[in-house]
């Protein structure tokens, strides 16, 4: 259960570069579904801020990967290197810099575990247990300099059960996350080659 909504002109997402900053839990379904033609793209490089699992899976398939910092003044340049049609924030913690966002407008997309514009930024599966609601979600969106305000793409809802956890809440949302992130990729190419 979802819902479109997509404007201006992002680019063909056929080359992607990942930024990761724990498991890798959508990084590996973004692999998955490039692997079973559901998705038509290539992992070009992954990029994370710390060692983490995300970062070693990546090395252990043979994906080129960088460790950076997020004030990396070079940010921008060293991802150019790989000339990505999309960046994919799966799992990334952190705020990127305005010049890098700048740098890419309109092709970096992040997977937000709520139905944003709801309880943005950290701890957003416990925000919803706090509040009471009956439904939250994941959202696809574009970044922008915000904290989870760039425009929605697309989005997935999941019930909130009245025996939740934050753990088990937040493993239904990610079951939610590994479908819908590859599609909105997948959707995005085919838009752009339509245009």
């Amino acid at each position: 259960m979802g819902y479109l909504h997509v404007n201006g002109d992002p680019s063909v997402p056929q080359e992607l570069v990942v930024f990761v900053s724990g498991k890798g839990s959508n990084l590996r379904a973004i692999y998955r579904a490039i692997q079973t033609g559901a998705l038509d793209a290539s992992i070009v490089a992954v990029f994370s801020d710390r060692t983490c699992p995300g970062l070693e899976w990546a090395e252990s398939v043979q994906i080129p990967i960088k460790s950076i910092r997020n004030s990396d003044p070079e940010l921008a340049e060293k991802v150019a290197v790989f000339k990505p049609d999309l960046i994919v924030l799966a799992g990334y913690m952190r705020i990127l810099k305005s010049d890098f966002v700048q740098a890419y407008r309109n092709r970096i997309i992040n997977i937000h575990p709520s139905l944003l514009p709801a309880f943005r930024g950290k701890d957003a599966v416990e925000q919803a247990l706090t509040a009471g609601v009956m439904w939250t979600g994941c959202t696809v969106h574009f970044v922008d300099e915000g904290v989870d305000t760039g425009e929605i793409l697309y989005q997935n809802v999941v019930e909130i059960k009245p025996d939740d956890t934050a753990e088990t809440l937040h493993a239904r949302i990610q079951k939610e996350e590994h479908e819908l992130l590859p599609k909105v990729i997948q959707i995005l190419s085919q838009k752009k080659a339509k245009s």
